[in-house]
């Protein structure tokens, strides 16, 4: 970094950059594709276009658009902390950085134990995809978290790492959980199997989508308040949103930033429950013991 300055604060305007950018081109794309309505709006994911596949189309939706452009500024904000760093932390990126790191790593810790200590890059890389994509709509950008096969894609590759656990002590010891307490529960256990990604899929897109249809509705609202009452005045003055100043950003902070990153965590903390709860521990150390004496 001393020895060429310049090249370091290049790669510096590179990462913010890479921050930024993504998000005003989604900004612009939404400008340009938009299509003008009157009154309340509320509607899904738009489709941009759809790729001929063999089994079936693909759409490229807005969400997904959006879930990319989290992706590369989020990959724009890690690169930018851990440029230049040393083995003696120096700046205040450096110290953000290491209090992420430690952070996360307790949050795992605390939760899940030592043997996961390797989950807190994954913990911490959901809790920003998360975070982030719900706090999109700040940018009036459409939340990825908004969309249903968006949080149901990551309850599903949550729902392969707590089956991958499960199974840590071989298949069959994992369909014999199925009988525990009692034999004849096995259908029930089966289905809360089952149900354990549904319920997190939903549970993160309701809440988010919940809290962008009350947002949009209350904006409505006022606006048509204020016109009551200033209606009668003339000129500007009757058509002047009184009531939409200040309010709407108000309930924002609750339901874009406030609820946004703590379904953020739910989703994080329940990830962690349900691997760590899920894998059977005390076989597998007791399967891990055997196999060193025997050697």
């Amino acid at each position: 970094m001393e020895n060429n300055p310049r090249h370091f604060r290049t790669m510096d305007i590179v990462y913010l950059l890479m921050m930024i950018l993504p998000v005003v081109a989604g900004i612009i794309l939404k400008i340009l594709t938009y299509p003008q309505s009157e009154g309340i709006a509320i509607s899904g994911a738009r489709v941009f276009f759809t790729i001929k596949m063999p089994l079936q189309d693909l759409p490229i939706t807005e969400s997904q658009i959006n879930s990319w452009i989290v992706m590369i500024s989020v990959t724009g904000l890690c690169l930018y902390l851990t440029h230049g760093i040393k083995v003696k932390a120096d700046t205040k990126r450096q110290h953000i950085a290491e209090w992420i790191v430690e952070n996360a790593e307790k949050l795992v810790i605390g939760n899940m134990g030592e043997f996961f200590l390797g989950f807190a890059p994954f913990v911490a890389s959901i809790l920003a995809l998360s975070a982030f994509s719900s706090l999109l709509s700040l940018f009036g950008l459409y939340a990825p978290t908004s969309d249903i096969n968006i949080t149901a894609g990551w309850a599903i590759l949550v729902f392969i790492l707590i089956t991958y656990y499960k199974m840590k002590c071989g298949p069959l010891m994992y369909l014999k959980s199925f009988g525990d307490p009692v034999k004849f529960l096995a259908p029930l256990n089966i289905i809360s199997e089952i149900a354990t990604p549904i319920s997190m899929a939903f549970r993160h897109y309701g809440n988010v989508l919940s809290g962008a249809v009350i947002s949009v509705l209350l904006a409505t609202g006022l606006q048509g308040l204020s016109s009551k009452l200033l209606g009668g005045l003339p000129g500007f003055l009757g058509e002047f949103p009184l009531l939409q100043i200040g309010i709407p950003a108000v309930l924002s902070i609750y339901f874009d930033v406030f609820s946004g990153c703590l379904q953020a965590y739910i989703f994080a903390m329940l990830t962690m429950l349900y691997v760590s709860g899920g894998f059977p521990a005390e076989e597998y150390f007791r399967r891990k013991a055997s196999d060193k004496q025997t050697v």
